[in-house]
């Protein structure tokens, strides 16, 4: 297969491919580098997914409806040294993830097979080859639409990815959790995602490869979306699902360089992706107008989203999931960059949802500050559905990615405070979330307040303002932010109870130093002192 040009669609089988240990038996049918028209058309006629009357492509991914965490391996050996074994970077020995490739080669036996030959980094200096191999032609328009296109017409792949939601793992024999199982070989550059249909995995396992492999190249790699301002002016936005990544990075007014992952590299910043993963739960056309016009576009992939009797699709129907998402080219946002490359950032913003209501709406961070926040990687989480349960729940991801770091947390923060003394951009703290009481009793913060409230940061409106400093988190507040009414700056005064906030925020901030009791020893005296106060 490493032979054939792009544009020969069906291949001969059986086929091997003894670099990655890839073999696909006889009878099976490998089409290769389909086009978008291709690829729908074909999940089309297999019923593996349904056409919206706006022209996307509307998935339905079974029993997952998110990411696997739990099922998530590495396998010990020369490739994966440096990586920070525990709960996240679970371990798996050679004989087992080799005993999984060689099952699921077996069953790939007379299968329809869908080969996509892509590529990860929009520097060339640090371009990755991919092939993504997989039986569902969704799962291979959603590789064409988040990754970017392939480095040259012949190119020989650097990862391979083995995508077969059919095959179902052997805990005993593979040494896995469940029937789910994705696991990663640094060593031969191959990641195995078996039993689930979520096609997000494709997509997060070779971000987590990029996530050891970049730094050995001097590269910080960042959970972050990014873009630039008129002059260039970068930023980056730092955040976990649901606080508004995508959201507040898609800016009429600004440059989108990428919505989801990105290096900072020694000559700037550059995104992973050639596309967006959008969710899209609640979405409107007034709110947020660029996400809606690319999630209508023909070519999209909507996942769980729910269609009216005319197909129209109902972004305000959960009743599958509250995590629906919209795969699509980053191209089709119509102010996207076309280079996906970007000078070093200006400012950086770390977006929390605070459910509790106690965060300040915007606050300038220090350097030490920066790190201790970017090391708890805190937002909150609502309740949802689940019956009894009636207060937000705390979440902490170390460096707002922690499923996806195989290194330790510590080298992530001290490839953040390199770049922070080297370049010494702005750090801002944004609170998405609530205010005049956590959820149930106050309100999420207009996104009207919140845009204007980062107009003012990145236009250099907030600089030598005068600022409050939090009595509980040392954060400083600016006292007045145009377009923004003052009350709205000191969350205690938005409460109709005080004392009720300071208990909130009194419970918080435990939470935050309970969480970086991890890190106490192992970090500088300044940033350990730079957490909450009370």
């Amino acid at each position: 297969m490493t032979d054939d040009p792009r544009g020969v669609h069906d291949l001969p089988s059986p086929w091997r491919d003894s670099r990655f240990g890839l073999a696909i038996g006889a009878g099976a049918k490998v089409r290769h580098n389909l086009n978008v028209p291709e690829l729908v058309e074909e999940a089309l006629v297999r019923r593996e997914a349904q056409l919206a009357s706006t022209g996307a492509l509307v998935s339905d991914t079974g029993q997952f409806t998110g990411r696997s965490p739990k099922d998530k391996y590495i396998v010990v050996n020369a490739g994966s040294e440096g990586v920070a074994w525990g709960d996240v970077n679970q371990p798996v020995d050679q004989a087992k993830f080799d005993r999984l490739l060689e099952d699921m080669n077996d069953h790939l036996v007379g299968m329809d097979l869908f080969v996509q030959d892509l590529s990860t980094c929009a520097d060339p200096a640090y371009a990755t080859k991919v092939r993504v191999i997989t039986e569902y032609a969704w799962h291979g328009l959603f590789a064409t639409n988040l990754f970017r296109d392939p480095v040259s017409p012949r190119q020989e792949p650097d990862w391979v990815v083995l995508d077969l939601p059919s095959f179902k793992a052997d805990p005993a024999r593979h040494g896995c959790r469940s029937t789910t199982a994705i696991m990663l070989d640094f060593e031969r550059h191959l990641a195995l995602v078996a039993n689930t249909e979520y096609a997000g995995e494709i997509k997060k396992g070779l971000f987590t490869a990029l996530n050891l492999e970049l730094p050995r190249q001097g590269v910080f790699p960042m959970h972050c979306s990014a873009n630039e301002g008129p002059n260039g002016a970068v930023t980056l936005f730092f955040g976990l699902s649901g606080t508004g990544k995508t959201t507040l990075s898609t800016d009429p007014a600004r440059r989108l360089i990428g919505d989801d992952e990105h290096g900072w590299s020694p000559t700037g910043v550059f995104n992973f992706e050639g596309g967006c993963y959008a969710k899209v739960v609640n979405l409107t056309e007034a709110a947020e107008p660029d996400i809606y016009s690319a999630s209508t576009r023909f070519g999209t992939v909507l996942e769980n989203v729910k269609l009216d009797s005319t197909r129209e699709p109902d972004y305000a129907d959960t009743s599958k999931t509250e995590n629906t998402r919209a795969a699509y080219p980053i191209s089709f946002v119509a102010n996207a960059s076309p280079t996906g490359v970007g000078g070093h950032p200006q400012d950086i913003v770390f977006l929390s949802a605070d459910a509790f209501g106690v965060l300040p709406p915007v606050a300038r961070l220090t350097v030490p500050q920066a790190l201790y926040y970017f090391l708890n990687g805190y937002t909150a989480k609502l309740a949802g559905t689940e019956r009894g349960v009636t207060e937000p729940v705390a979440t902490f991801s170390t460096c707002f990615g922690a499923p996806f770091m195989p290194l330790s947390p510590l080298e992530h923060a001290e490839m953040l405070r390199s770049r922070l003394a080297a370049h010494a951009p702005r750090v801002w703290m944004v609170n998405t979330g609530w205010t005049g009481g956590g959820f149930g009793v106050g309100k999420r913060i207009s996104l009207r307040y919140t845009r204007a409230m980062l107009d003012a940061a990145l236009s250099g409106a907030l600089d030598g303002v005068e600022t409050t400093e939090d009595e509980v988190f040392g954060l400083h507040v600016p006292r007045h932010v145009p377009n923004v009414p003052d009350a709205l700056l000191a969350p205690r005064g938005t409460w109709a109870d005080p004392a009720a906030y300071d208990a909130a925020a009194r419970r918080l901030a435990g939470m935050f130093r309970k969480n970086f009791e991890r890190f106490t020893t192992d970090v500088a005296p300044d940033v350990a002192a730079a957490g909450p106060k009370g």
